[in-house]
């Protein structure tokens, strides 16, 4: 049971940390279209961006597939800037179905691998227990910053309703993706691989 919580609190560490700032930029960028009424859609979205990072985990932990890491954490920043591209191109309005949840999902896929290569020095014997614990961890963690950043997200949208109240969500989405697009293209730019 304690390797259990062991892994679980490491997971849950890792995506609440200020130092996985691309993780979290990520996080708003999936939350900023959704209100508070979309909730159910935004646990989906969630999960099957866990479901990605948690394959690439696996993959990349038992060295089934080796990824350039450089590549990897240049990739990363790129799929936020992505995920606020489409928020913009959406006009802010939440997609509903599934294919919000398998853009997510695959860029999970690249997100996983950021961080599995030293996720696999932590990791001796079997690894179903300590992967899996990690990545309830994981999910846990984001749970709670989604919670978090759509209650944040919620009260913004009253503050702007005071003076646009048919605009106050699209405005806030807008606005909340172009700051994350413009903070992980600086990010993507001090990562280029070449």
């Amino acid at each position: 049971m304690s390797e259990l919580f062991s892994y679980a609190s490491m997971g849950f560490r890792h995506i609440t940390d200020l130092a996985a700032l691309d993780h979290l930029l990520f996080l708003v960028a999936l939350v900023a279209p959704y209100r508070l009424r979309d909730w159910r859609h935004l646990v989906l979205v969630a999960t099957a961006f866990t479901i990605g990072h948690s394959l690439t985990l696996a993959l990349v932990v038992t060295r089934i597939v080796t990824l350039p890491t450089t590549v990897i954490e240049f990739l990363i920043p790129v799929t936020i800037v992505a995920a606020a591209l489409e928020n913009l191109r959406r006009g802010g309005a939440p997609r509903i179905g599934w294919r919000r949840a398998a853009l997510a999902g695959s860029f999970g896929l690249i997100h996983g691998a950021g961080f599995a290569n030293f996720l696999r020095t932590m990791f001796y014997g079997p690894i179903v227990l300590p992967l899996l614990s990690f990545n309830i961890g994981i999910e846990l963690g984001q749970l709670l910053i989604i919670s978090a950043t759509l209650v944040l997200f919620t009260a913004a949208d009253k503050i702007v309703a005071v003076r646009l109240p048919a605009q106050s969500h699209r405005i806030r989405a807008a606005t909340a993706s172009v700051i994350v697009a413009a903070w992980a293209l600086a990010m993507a730019a001090g990562r280029v691989p070449w």
